[in-house]
């Protein structure tokens, strides 16, 4: 494998005195400085044996574009002779392109399979799901295979998250035009959702209710990434198309991290959408506050407060999920997430009786990104290859059964820690999140929980 697999590196040693803890002063210090990376290279596979797109061309232009603008190199080919493992080691992510029907021997088929195994990156686009029937590991790696699909028109996508990096730029709907295909099988049970289709606003769609076009999974070693959607050459020349492409390919190199593990079941507690839960049942203790924008985002303002969920006390075991950024230019902000705190309009109660998980670049080991706040470090090396750097989204999974308290930074687990305290109890179950200071800006979004049996 090529660099890229193997790296993610965390903020420089300079910056790791920038940032404040829980409930300090801000820093003031000059701004962190982002490590630089190895440019990652990826392969743009677009052979057909059955229906061939005229938008092939337009993809591979535009991909070729994102990786100038964006420091990846593009290989494009339509040789299945490139699927060798000496060949494929070259590149960090293979990008289906519209493919059709049977494209590799079985020599190819195997040479991929290794591929993934050791790391590699998947992309499947449209109709990469029309490909490989008969080739039962592929249709695992796709996530689902084409079934049929109705006349080219306007639909509405649903964006089920917005954390990460194919959707995170979009809102909670995104309507476009576009074949909308219906698939043999619902992936949601393996994969993780990014969107779906309204059926109700086009014509033509069987799958009902739960129709998923875009998903990402942890597949045999590797990672991938599918979008139903660019069949048409116009898609292509589409800025936000090109942003979900992007996001996709970042996602599958390993420059961009996400949490796509299997996501059924949660209840959100704040979503920010027309249908969805807003700050009702939240109350603000203490000074500052959070803003929330028309995308269903929540920032912070001021501090130091704490925003918590009043309407419900949870517990017993939970798994609490949310995705978060370090909104500001320079990277330098504070927050965290409070769990296992009593009720109380003092912000300070959840400091001294619950527990915080930290959102802070750089601090003392207990003190800093994935921290148990005073009491246990993250595992540093698992959180700096999962972390994304400030202004990308990340996902928190903060899951508490009993005393124990795990946390998931995008999907990887950085923190298992059991509460020994007998002055304070995770079964005090107030969730919030913390406004530390008017120089920091973290912002949140999709706040959602899930009680476990």
């Amino acid at each position: 494998m090529t660099s890229a697999h193997r790296r993610r590196t965390a903020l420089t040693a300079a910056a790791a005195a920038l940032l404040a803890g829980a409930f300090a002063l801000p820093s003031q210090a000059a701004e962190p400085q982002l490590p630089e990376r190895a440019d990652s290279k990826v392969l743009v596979f677009s052979k057909t044996a059955g229906f061939r797109h005229d938008s092939i061309p337009d993809g591979i232009e535009a991909i070729r574009q994102l990786g100038a603008e964006h420091g990846f190199a593009v290989d494009a080919t339509e040789d299945a002779a490139a699927f060798t493992p000496k060949k494929l080691a070259r590149y960090d992510a293979v990008v289906f392109l519209s493919t059709t029907g049977d494209v590799l021997d079985q020599r190819g088929q195997r040479a991929f399979e290794r591929y993934i195994r050791k790391g590699g990156g998947y992309v499947g686009v449209h109709a990469a799901a029309d490909t490989e029937y008969d080739w039962k590991w592929y249709g695992g790696l796709v996530g689902a295979y084409f079934q049929s699909h109705p006349a080219i028109q306007p639909a509405r996508m649903k964006i089920e998250d917005r954390g990460h990096p194919a959707t995170a730029h979009l809102g909670e709907s995104w309507n476009r035009t576009d074949e909308w295909y219906n698939y043999r099988s619902n992936p949601r049970e393996r994969a993780h959702i990014l969107a779906t289709l309204d059926e109700g606003s086009y014509s033509g769609g069987t799958m009902g209710d739960d129709h998923p076009l875009a998903w990402c999974q942890k597949y045999a070693g590797g990672r991938a990434f599918y979008t139903g959607a660019g069949h048409t050459k116009e898609s292509y020349a589409d800025p936000a198309f090109r942003k979900h492409l992007l996001g996709g390919i970042r996602y599958a190199t390993g420059a961009a991290q996400a949490d796509c593990r299997p996501e059924n079941g949660y209840t959100p507690l704040y979503d920010g959408t027309a249908d969805g839960p807003g700050l009702e049942g939240w109350k603000q203790a203490g000074p500052g506050s959070f803003e929330e924008s028309p995308d269903g985002t929540l920032t912070t303002r001021g501090g130091m407060g704490l925003l918590w969920y009043a309407a419900r006390e949870f517990t017993s075991s939970y798994s609490l999920k949310l995705d978060w950024k370090m909104a500001s230019a320079d990277g330098d902000d504070n927050s965290g997430v409070f769990v296992g705190f009593p009720a109380s309009d003092d912000p300070w109660s959840a400091v001294e009786k619950g527990y915080e998980i930290q959102i802070d670049a750089t601090d003392a080991d207990e003190k800093t990104t994935g921290a148990v706040y005073g009491f246990q470090s993250a595992d540093l090396a698992a959180r700096d290859a999962a972390l994304n750097p400030p202004g990308e989204w990340n996902t928190y999974e903060i899951r508490v059964e009993g005393e124990r308290l795990r946390v998931h930074l995008n999907g990887v687990l950085i923190n298992d820690y059991t509460n020994t305290d007998p002055a304070r109890s995770l079964t005090d179950g107030y969730v919030g999140l913390q406004n530390h200071g008017e120089e920091d800006k973290v912002a949140f979004r999709n706040v959602r929980i899930r009680e476990l049996r």
